[in-house]
């Protein structure tokens, strides 16, 4: 099942007009869930094979619960599509445009980014709302690390942080995902932890543990 998620999680990412030379993919066993995840920056080229202005940020995860059943805890799917203007003189500040799609249906959302994106570093963060009349409003963050430890070893953190606080009522949701290991010729492990709060919610505190792996398919 794993290698048809993973084929069309790819085939979604590969849109027209942008040249993509890697496409990370990360596999993570909890305890309580497994996931499966794509997540990569590509900045469109221009008529002659520049980089263009316009960033594009993608991200497509599918989640299934061990304590699926035919009627409860069904598998979650979510498709993330950005698109942003970055001109030079903003310094990473730039006009967003999101399109979700989740289990719970479609969402278009507008706001301000900044994108900070270095072979080490990876700064990238959005405030954004829905265009909707009683709209919610999200902040996501997510720093990642990746220093030398070797000439083929690298040190692998990563931090992301999804905050959504709803104009209409007093509810809100906290997810942060921890990821913390080592790169080896492409390939990234080790430990990891996804928390989550949600105010008004049966279980407001849940948390899923385990190990993760991550490939940059070329």
């Amino acid at each position: 099942m794993w290698k048809y998620l993973i084929i069309m999680f790819m085939t979604a990412s590969l849109g027209g007009g942008a040249v993509f030379s890697q496409i990370p993919v990360e596999l993570f066993v909890g305890q309580n869930r497994t996931t499966l995840d794509v997540m990569f920056f590509r900045f469109f080229e221009d008529s002659q094979e520049r980089p263009s202005k316009l960033l594009l940020f993608n991200r497509n995860r599918a989640g299934i619960d061990r304590a699926m059943s035919p009627t409860s805890n069904l598998p979650q799917f979510g498709f993330t599509e950005a698109l942003s203007y970055n001109h030079p003189k903003l310094n990473g500040i730039a006009p967003v445009f999101v399109v979700q799609v989740f289990n719970s249906g479609a969402y278009t959302k507008a706001g301000i980014q900044y994108a900070f994106l270095r072979e080490k570093v990876t700064l990238f963060s959005w405030l954004v709302s829905e265009t909707e009349r009683k709209p919610a409003l999200d902040h996501y963050l997510l720093l990642r690390f990746t220093p030398g430890i070797t000439n083929e070893l690298k040190l692998f953190s990563q931090i992301e942080s999804l905050s959504t606080f709803p104009t209409d009522s007093d509810l809100y949701s906290f997810t942060q995902r921890i990821r913390l290991g080592v790169e080896w010729r492409g390939f990234q492990f080790g430990a990891g932890s996804d928390l989550t709060e949600r105010s008004g919610h049966p279980d407001p505190f849940s948390s899923n543990t385990g190990l993760f792996l991550r490939y940059d398919f070329k």
